[in-house]
């Protein structure tokens, strides 16, 4: 009785010894497929505002270096609009300035 025990006892090992890693790799493979259906779908649509652009700008003292610049279509929007912001009270600046310096 004893042995039949043991034998039935190893015989349940090697087969957990079996399904084990089949198991694992089949966890495995679920894990993969769910974090594929995480992951963010692409964009392709370039009017898209998450729409990822890059563009290269020359580093100013230099002849052949550039950078290259990516930011979506919304955060490129807002760089546009900061960029003009600025330009324009630069140039309303120094138009106070002349005007008080000509009375």
């Amino acid at each position: 009785m004893k042995i039949l025990v043991q034998t039935v006892a190893a015989g349940a090992l090697i087969a957990i010894a079996f399904v084990v890693p089949t198991l694992s790799a089949y966890a495995t493979k679920s894990d993969n497929i769910e974090a594929k259906s995480k992951a963010p779908q692409k964009i392709t649509d370039r009017r898209h505002p998450d729409y990822v652009r890059c563009r290269s700008e020359p580093i100013i003292g230099s002849l052949a270096r550039k950078r290259r610049i990516c930011m979506t279509n919304a955060e490129w929007a807002e760089y546009v609009k900061a960029g003009s912001r600025d330009s324009k009270q630069f140039v309303e600046d120094m138009q106070v300035g002349i005007d008080q310096n000509a009375q």
